[in-house]
């Protein structure tokens, strides 16, 4: 498929960057950092620009099949709109090339999955993430309230370990304590996902 991958310099969105590789699908990526993915200019479709920017994603998005989201902020706690600011350009300009299917990394704890957290994970989300929980939230109302056929991730804290191929995928998952889950299943999750119909207008919750 030809796949347009937003937040393919952060250590989610490469990963499905070489899943999608490996996989021979035709990849773009929409890049701030073109120089980021130099070890990639042979294989991939660099675009320069912002996720952020309606004529950027536009630029990039023409010609693609899916588009995939793994935009995130680091190690930041704040949000700097990023995640509305993106949803509110990833929608126009899908709505203006003609492409439908979108998948789009949230966390677990935003919107309605907070009610599922348990003790621990709730008092991180309110104090710490608040702020960044917050964009991510305005982010997916208006990608629920879209044409677009979305699904939802929400994982639960990011790890940087490998892959383990087993996990827990669900639209709702009880916690207990602070579970895990290395950005590795995450992107395999989000890649299959994308190949697929069965998590279209889902929320998808993801643990080991």
């Amino acid at each position: 498929m030809n796949l347009l991958i937003l937040g393919a310099t952060g250590p989610t969105g490469r990963h499905v960057v070489d899943m999608a590789l490996q996989s021979g699908d035709t990849v773009t990526v929409l890049a701030r950092r073109p120089e980021a993915l130099e070890d990639l200019a042979d294989h991939v479709t660099v675009v320069g620009g912002d996720a952020t920017s309606h004529h950027d994603v536009v630029k990039a998005m023409i010609g693609q099949d899916v588009v995939i989201s793994a935009l995130g902020r680091r190690a930041s706690v704040r949000a700097d709109d990023l995640f509305a600011r993106a949803a509110a350009a990833v929608i126009g300009a899908a709505e203006e090339v003609g492409v439908s299917r979108l998948v789009w990394l949230s966390s677990f704890g935003v919107g309605d999955t907070f009610r599922s957290a348990s003790a621990a994970q709730k008092v991180i989300y309110r104090t710490l993430l608040r702020n960044i929980y917050a964009n991510k939230e305005i982010s997916e109302r208006a990608i629920r309230s879209s044409v677009l056929d979305w699904t939802l991730v929400y994982p639960t804290m990011l790890t940087k370990g490998p892959a383990k191929g087993s996990y827990l995928v669900g639209e709702r998952l009880p916690m207990k304590g602070n579970p895990t889950i290395s950005r590795a299943d995450v992107a395999d999750f989000m890649y299959k996902a994308a190949q697929s119909p069965e998590w279209i207008h889902r929320d998808a919750v993801i643990t080991d």
